[in-house]
């Protein structure tokens, strides 16, 4: 007969926690395939609006990938919170074995994983159907994941400010789109830089700079938030 069963640790609460969130992000709402699909067709479209014009896309592509990035990895944050606050789970995590500032922490991972990560994936697709030189196609994946980093720890703050809020996804995007305008300028940077010729390393220590700094307000700024909406 087996003793009574132990509650798990800090580091089971966490692989508990991030299973939980990588299986609500991927099974809820379209999750990773909605932003994909979002950013596909978003940079499919915009060759046609301005022209297919090699000579026109190729100084912008960079730019034009990274606006579409930072824009579909706005469409799962409003769920982020929203229905953990619905369904009273959001009162248990704050409760449980991990504080609220790694709760915030992980979920900002999971949004990452489940969403940063497809994205960085389909980048290159994207940037090379723009008119992005072919070798530049892994440096793309490589600044799109790094930047993925600063949208979903960015992501997830502005989430948890919107949080009980009307329109929360309104306010979201109000909230968070000026703290996308970092990375899409170092990311489209890094690219741009490369695509000239010059050495790119200073602009992706910004953009790495820029997810470090995210990393550290984040888990504070979003817990203070959610600790408010629970009044």
């Amino acid at each position: 007969m087996s003793g009574p069963r132990r509650p798990p640790g800090l580091l089971g609460a966490t692989r508990v926690l991030l299973e939980r969130e990588l299986d609500l992000a991927w099974n809820g709402g379209g999750g990773p395939l909605l932003a994909c699909g979002f950013f596909a067709c978003l940079t499919a479209v915009l060759p046609l609006a301005v022209g297919g014009d090699p000579r026109t896309l190729g100084p912008v592509a960079g730019g034009i990938a990274w606006l579409a990035l930072a824009l579909a990895s706005l469409l799962s944050l409003e769920r982020l919170f929203e229905r953990d606050l619905d369904d009273g789970a959001l009162d248990l995590l704050a409760l449980g074995h991990l504080p609220l500032e790694s709760v915030v922490l992980i979920k900002a991972l999971a949004q990452w994983i489940a969403v940063g990560l497809p994205l960085a994936l389909t980048a290159p697709v994207a940037a090379l159907a723009l008119g992005l030189p072919p070798a530049l196609a892994p440096l793309t994946a490589v600044s799109a994941l790094i930047g993925a980093a600063g949208f979903a720890l960015t992501g997830t703050l502005g989430a948890a400010l919107a949080l009980g809020a009307r329109r929360g996804g309104l306010l979201i995007a109000v909230v968070v789109l000026p703290l996308f305008i970092p990375p899409v300028v170092f990311g489209a940077g890094v690219l741009e830089r490369a695509a000239s010729g010059q050495p790119v390393a200073s602009a992706l220590a910004f953009l790495c700079a820029y997810v470090l700094f995210a990393a550290v307000v984040t888990p504070l700024a979003g817990a203070a938030a959610v600790r408010n909406a629970q009044g």
